[in-house]
């Protein structure tokens, strides 16, 4: 298994760097279900908050990104359930991707809720404004 940095994801998802995004291309399509990338829940992270605030990709098109992650067989996330149900979760709320895995990571690990201080994180993301 080979593990993905933020940057490797970047470069094959927008090709703004002609050689990198080369390189990353070749790297996930030499990637098999024998010897998967793996991308952690970090990386996972970092990938939407710079699709969405650096290239200013639109929720859906970050779905479309992330459901690609999810649903490649070359590729093993962390996490992956969890990831799936916060990807459902953000695709019908105004709260941000990294919200509702937060949400649901807690929720998976068993916490009764998920406190913050984040208002629209409270109303949409499905935690409890403290």
């Amino acid at each position: 298994m080979t593990g993905l940095d933020t940057n490797i994801l970047v470069r094959y998802f927008t090709m703004d760097d002609l050689d990198q995004s080369q390189r990353a291309e070749a790297l996930l399509d030499a990637l098999t279900p024998d010897e998967p990338g793996f991308i952690s829940l970090v990386a996972l992270i970092e990938l939407a908050w710079v699709l969405r605030s650096k290239y200013r990709l639109n929720k859906t098109q970050l779905i479309r990104c992330m459901e690609c992650l999810l649903d490649s067989p070359e590729l093993v996330v962390e996490n992956h359930p969890v990831v799936t149900q916060a990807l459902r979760r953000f695709a019908t709320v105004k709260a941000d991707f990294a919200d509702c895995l937060i949400e649901r990571s807690g929720h998976l690990a068993g916490c009764s809720r998920t406190v913050t201080f984040d208002l629209d994180a409270s109303r949409s993301a499905g935690m409890s404004l403290l």
